[in-house]
């Protein structure tokens, strides 16, 4: 038996890659739509990728279950849950497809995998129990997908915080404590393999270990000690958890319905700086956020290239419009990947930073200021702060009269904001503020961008530090 954890650390995500060596198959678990890396790994071990399955219907990213289908490969996908959560796409379709409920069994050569439906995370919620049937006839391991990750379980509030599904979250945590009691027969030697590790926002405490076992997690995870009973465990998972960012409301209805099929990566066309800013569409800008903030094309959006990458195009940028990169050449293919994996495959071109540096056009600039500079002029009428962090680090402690939107949630909520005032915009270290300016300033916004330590204004102004009662 052939076994690959795939890891993309930008959204936290595991694909599995099994093959049975004596059959020269391989299926792929989970996987992202860029397939390309999956078939090269398989041919790379003189497999052949001939299935392929997803354990739900995915919110975080573009699921490859169709792009695969496309390509001939028989996909497996779940059929449990209600009729709003159903792979659309699939049904009455002329792919080679199996729809799989609570029991159904399938195999890749000598390796089997046994369905159970784990819902809770969401609906039609799967996961596998994988059998290396050349060497036992008891499974080794399960594939939980959002169900058991190392540390935590699946967030089960996304239907209603995500999606828009009024009141789903309760009913989802009492499904997913029903889930849970039925994991704690399994076998305690069983390895669990997550579909996602630390840095995800499935989940509210992932760890960044990427297996763990049955035994260990129910020792040891937070949320199987909180399943004591079932209103424990409910109040439990469904405090404190994070704001999904914007854009996972689209990726599970494109999921559901059926993404696009890409055949091949977009590949934009190489552009001057004067081409781009005459162009109709959206401008991504990947440099650092101090460059950014001393000289931009107006209108673009900061998108930093680094691990918040996708997150923040994702939820800043509009999916139907054109996308212009400014980045370095050598990180252009990475980026077209990990924009495609949120959906955003309209990226028709790009520029260096270095020849905006040389651009003869004129630039625009966004004030900088601290929190002692904040202090000085927070109370002035035609000033508001506003807070781009989490909620839950808002009610640990914020300024007062501070409005908290999230910076993956801003996009959807600048109704929130007065337009005659300036907005003095901060989070905990300025970072996740510098990604909220840019889209502010693009809106039309006057801000003012705080680059420091919130944790230094706690600090120097103690007195000030309002403290929000759940």
């Amino acid at each position: 038996m052939y076994f690959k954890q795939i890891f993309d650390k930008k959204l936290a995500q595991y694909a599995y890659l099994i093959g049975c060596q004596a059959a020269g198959e391989a299926i792929i678990i989970d996987p992202m739509r860029d397939v390309d890396q999956y078939h090269k790994i398989a041919e790379q071990e003189g497999l052949k990728i001939t299935a392929a399955a997803d354990t739900h219907i995915h919110a975080d990213y573009l699921s490859g279950l169709r792009e695969l289908a496309e390509q001939g490969v028989k996909v497996y996908a779940s059929n449990e849950g209600d009729a709003d959560w159903k792979y659309e796409w699939l049904l009455n379709s002329d792919y080679d497809y199996e729809l799989i409920t609570e029991g159904d069994t399938f195999s890749i050569g000598n390796i089997k995998f046994d369905t159970i439906h784990t819902p809770g995370h969401t609906p039609e919620s799967v996961s596998f129990l994988v059998t290396d049937g050349a060497a036992a006839k008891e499974p080794m391991g399960i594939l939980s997908g959002d169900f058991v990750f190392v540390g935590d379980v699946g967030r089960p509030d996304l239907l209603e915080t995500a999606a828009g599904q009024t009141g789903a979250m309760k009913p989802a945590a009492q499904e997913l404590y029903k889930s849970v009691q039925d994991f704690k027969n399994l076998p305690e030697y069983l390895q669990v393999w997550p579909a996602h590790g630390s840095g995800s926002a499935c989940g509210k405490a992932l760890g960044a270990v990427p297996e763990s076992t049955v035994g260990y997690e129910l020792r040891f995870s937070p949320a199987f000690k909180a399943s004591t009973s079932e209103n424990a465990f409910v109040d439990f998972i469904l405090d404190g958890q994070p704001e999904p960012p914007l854009y996972f409301g689209r990726m599970k209805t494109v999921n559901k319905e059926g993404p696009a099929v890409l055949g091949a990566l977009p590949e934009p066309e190489k552009m001057t700086i004067d081409n781009i800013v005459e162009a109709e569409g959206t401008i991504l800008d990947t440099r650092q956020k101090h460059a950014f903030m001393n000289g931009h094309i107006k209108g673009s959006l900061l998108t930093t290239f680094d691990n918040n990458f996708n997150t923040i195009a994702g939820s800043y940028a509009d999916a139907i419009q054109d996308l212009y990169l400014i980045i370095d050449e050598d990180q252009l293919e990475e980026a077209v990947r990990d924009l495609i994996r949120v959906g955003l495959d309209n990226i028709k071109g790009y520029a260096t930073p270095n020849e905006l540096e040389h651009w003869s056009g004129e630039l625009e600039t966004i004030e900088t200021i601290d929190f002692d500079e904040l202090e000085q002029n927070r109370n002035q009428d035609d000033v508001q702060v506003l807070d781009v962090r989490k909620a839950t680090e808002y009610e640990e402690g914020h300024i007062p009269g501070a409005i908290n939107i999230a910076h993956t949630r801003l996009a959807d909520e600048l109704d929130q904001l007065p337009k005659d005032k300036k907005l003095l915009v901060h989070c905990g270290s300025g970072q996740r503020a510098s990604y909220a300016s840019g889209l502010l300033a693009k809106e039309g916004y006057d801000i003012q961008w705080v680059d420091d330590l919130f944790a230094d204004w706690e600090e120097s102004y103690p007195q000030e530090v309002v403290l929000t009662a759940k």
